[in-house]
This record gives C-alpha cells, structure tokens and sequence, in this order.
C-alpha cells in the first residue's frame, strides 16, 4: 500500500485530542512508507496533518476544488496540489490516487465523502479497504446506527464490515494493508464496474 486518502474536518474540534490523532496518524503512515492524500487545505485536522507528514519527510497530496481553494485555504507547500473544478472531480481524483481510506473525525463533508467510497464498495466499483480512526469513541454511534440498519433490513450483514474501526492508527494501517486486494483484483473490479456503466 503507497498511498491512503484521509478524509478529515477543516475544523480541529472541540477537544485537543483530535489534532493529536492526526499527527499519530501522520506518523504511522510516514512509517509505512504511505503518501497522504487528502483535500488539500492548510486548516482545522486537514492542515495538521498535512504538516506533520511533511515535517516527518513523507509525501502529501492535495486535492481541492477551485470553489473552495480560499475558503479552506489551500496548503502552499504541498508535494502536489491539484485545484478541480468541484467537488465530485475531488472525489474522484482522491478515489484514483489512493490505494485505501480513512476517515478521521469530520463534519457532514467527512461523512459524504466516507460514505460515498462504502457505497462505492458495495456496488463492486471498488475493493479498496476503508478505515474510521476511531478517536475518541467519535465513531461508535455511526457504527451503531450502520448496526442498526442491518437489523432493520436495509444493509446486508457482510457490508457492515465495510468500515474497519480503530482507535490507534498503526494498528488501522496494519489492518487496511492486510485487507487490501491484490492490484491484480482491483484492476479486475474496476473493469468490470466500467464494463457495467458502458452496458447501462
């Protein structure tokens, strides 16, 4: 695994524990030889751990749409910055350079873009594992709603391991890389997933 998306908030949050876990997280990656790819601002968690990847000497990529390039102030001495032209060519973008993703804690963004790639998963576009840095317990009531949904009906029960969770980044790493497919396999998912769209 070279490369992982990390989905996070242009906010730090309320508890200084959050910064914190972006700069382990920055850590275990440089460690892993893993090149950080993310949304290309220099505020809130995005910004932290941008910098500290950087400051470690690993590589980070940006990608942010022109709209938001001010409003998120876009992080000048990135290894690479792509400015898109919105948000779903972020996404996409993000989707292409990585091998895999995690979600630190986040607002509604964090969750649209993670749930975007579960949802990707499930329809077979791709077999790239997915990952919640479960920081302090943020992630145990989405967790238990997705429970929820399989109960009511509406997930089937082999999709709710879709979202690996852990509170201690090397050990979300250890377990994303474990998980990945061989290149080999994604190749074949994302042929078979063009294949369907051109048939309609």
């Amino acid at each position: 695994m070279k490369s992982l998306a990390v989905y996070c908030g242009a906010a730090q949050g309320a508890n200084p524990i959050y910064a914190d876990a972006a700069r382990g997280l920055a850590r275990a990656m440089v460690e892993h030889n893993i090149a950080l790819v993310y949304g290309g601002g220099k505020v809130g968690l995005m910004g932290v751990i941008a910098d500290e990847v950087l400051r470690l000497g690993g590589e980070a990529t940006g990608v942010i749409p022109r709209a938001l390039l001010e409003r998120e102030v876009g992080h000048a001495g990135l290894t690479r910055l792509f400015v898109v032209k919105d948000m779903h060519e972020r996404k996409a973008m993000m989707s292409d350079l990585s091998e895999g993703f995690i979600a630190m804690p986040g607002g509604m963004g964090t969750l649209e873009e993670l749930f975007e790639m579960v949802t990707w998963a499930q329809l077979g576009i791709h077999a790239k594992p997915i990952g919640l840095l479960n920081v302090n317990g943020f992630y145990d009531g989405l967790r238990a709603f997705v429970r929820h949904q399989v109960e009511e009906g509406f997930v089937r029960p082999e999709h709710e391991g879709l979202m690996l969770a852990e509170s201690d980044p090397g050990l979300l790493i250890r377990r994303l890389r474990a998980a990945a497919p061989a290149p080999a396999v994604q190749a074949a998912v994302e042929a078979d997933a063009e294949a369907r769209q051109l048939r309609g």
